[in-house]
This record gives C-alpha cells, structure tokens and sequence, in this order.
C-alpha cells in the first residue's frame, strides 16, 4: 500500500473536541484531510489543525445547500476520490486496503457504500442489525445529495439522512468504517431528539405531498440501496405502533438480546426515536389544523 492514498476526507463536525483526534489519526494515509466545522465552540478545529488537517468554516444560510453538499460544490479537492466520514468514526488499516484497490483507475464506479460497524457503551455491537451500509465512498463530480427539508426547526445545518444522486454504478466496500462516539448517552439522546424532529417534518411532508422532494432519490425495490430503503421507509411509516416493531426487529429478529443490557437499552432507543417521530408528525398535523 502507497504511503499516502490519492483520497481526500471530508470530514463534518460541530463541538467534536472527544472524537476528532482519533478520527484524523485514523485518516492519516489520506493525501487530504478536510474538516468543514460549523462554528465550534469547543477546540475542535485547533485539534485537527495540530494534526494536520485543512479545517473549513461553515455557515448555513438556512437552504439548500447543507453542510456536505456545499464543501463538495466550493471546495477544490486535491484528488478524484472523496470519502465522508463523521468526527466520531475511525478507518481501520484493512478498509484502507480495500480503499486504496477500489479507487485504481481501472474501477468501473462512481461511488461505493461502505458499512458502519456500530459501537455502543464501550464495545461493538456484533448483533441487533444496528450497523448499516451508505454511499460514502463518492467520485468528484459525479455524486450530489438530495434536496429533502432545509427546516430551521431541526437544527441541523448538515445532511442527516439525505441520500445521494449518484452519476453511474455504485459498487460495495466489505470492510467497515468503526463508528464509536466517546460521548455520552446524554448527547447521544439529545442528538435524536434533533433528529427526530427532522424526520418528522420529512415524513410529514411524504405523507401529505406523496413524494419528500422533487429531486429525492425515487424508491425502488430493484434500484440501488439507497432507492430499495427508501421503498422500505414507505412501507415503514404507515405500519400502526411502528416503534414496538423496531424494537422486535432489533432486539428479537436481530438477536439484539445476545448483547445483553447494551442490546436492550440500544432497542428500546432505536423504538424511542421512532415513537418520538410518530408523535411529532401527530403534532405537526394539530398545528396545521389551527
């Protein structure tokens, strides 16, 4: 393996001061390393400054573009591979491996999904179906993110769980990105929370117009990942108390009771988030009756 890989990282924080040193210390074989901050408050950015990355401030206006989406429009990236990656995950050698063959000239893709291997309270998560897979691995030029709901109510000034319109064939990464907050259970609540709120609205507006945006990735059960779970989340959000039904899958189907405590508090979270959506979406609906 070359001693630094043609790939930039383009890694996404806000208060990441407990993740990110571990993050670029992990990302140390990338020829780049990009940090688009939003503003922290906390030593994020001196961190991954002293540790050699390139560190980018971003403010959001409120429309689209978020976060990702706008790095990928304005900043010009040394190379033509760009991986994304959360403060709180780490590449381990061997997905470095699998990295560098994938991204050869000779590779017939224009992005690839790669599996996040959940940690969770300490230690990985080896049943409960909590890790999943998402294109993260994206060819310049040929990759932009979906325009779904750019609603100043979540919070969020970056992608949550926005797909991403890719220009070609997609292909898959085996090995896995570690994805291990150092935080606690309190962020950890308090991060669903905003994202439940997001979620919310996204469903809200699918419910009501049949569609989350006019340039939304189309559903598709024999598409492309992204397109057969979003043809899932259609199914999903009209299933009757659909929060006792994620917690069955992951803590029974799953075997998420293998894992013992961890594997029961990591279900009943996952059924929390979705209860919490459910009951938001009930709410918007009495505001808009007012």
């Amino acid at each position: 393996m070359k001693s630094k890989i043609p790939i930039s990282i383009l890694v996404s924080t806000k208060n990441e001061e407990k993740n990110i040193a571990k993050c670029i210390l992990s990302c140390s074989l990338a020829d780049e390393i990009i940090v688009v901050d939003s503003n922290s408050d906390d030593s994020t950015s001196v961190i991954a400054e002293n540790l050699g990355a390139k560190v980018i401030n971003f403010n959001w206006n409120g429309i689209y573009p978020k976060k990702r989406q706008w790095a990928i429009d304005n900043y010009n990236f040394k190379n033509n591979w760009i991986l994304l990656i959360d403060a709180d995950e780490e590449i381990p050698n061997e997905l470095w491996k699998e990295i560098d063959h994938s991204i050869s000239d000779t590779s017939v893709f224009s992005a690839y999904t790669i599996k996040k291997e959940f940690h969770f309270l300490g230690k990985k998560m080896r049943f409960g179906g909590f890790s999943h897979s998402a294109v993260l691995l994206i060819k310049k030029g040929k990759a932009k993110f979906e325009n779904l709901n750019n609603s100043l109510a979540s919070g969020f000034d970056m992608e949550v769980h926005e797909r991403i319109h890719i220009d070609g064939n997609i292909g898959k990464i085996k090995n896995k990105i570690i994805h291990n907050d150092f935080k606690n259970l309190e962020a950890y609540i308090n991060r669903h929370n905003k994202y439940s709120t997001w979620e919310a609205e996204l469903r809200y507006k699918y419910l009501n117009s049949g569609s989350y945006g006019k340039d939304s990735v189309k559903p598709s059960f024999f598409g492309n990942i992204q397109q057969v779970r979003r043809s899932l989340k259609k199914i999903a959000i009209k299933v009757p108390f659909e929060w006792k039904f994620w917690f069955a899958y992951h803590f029974i189907f799953c075997l998420g009771f293998l894992e013992g405590r961890r594997g029961l508090i990591a279900s009943q979270l996952r059924s929390s988030y979705i209860r919490d959506v459910r009951s938001k979406i009930y709410e918007l609906k009495l505001r808009r009756k007012k």
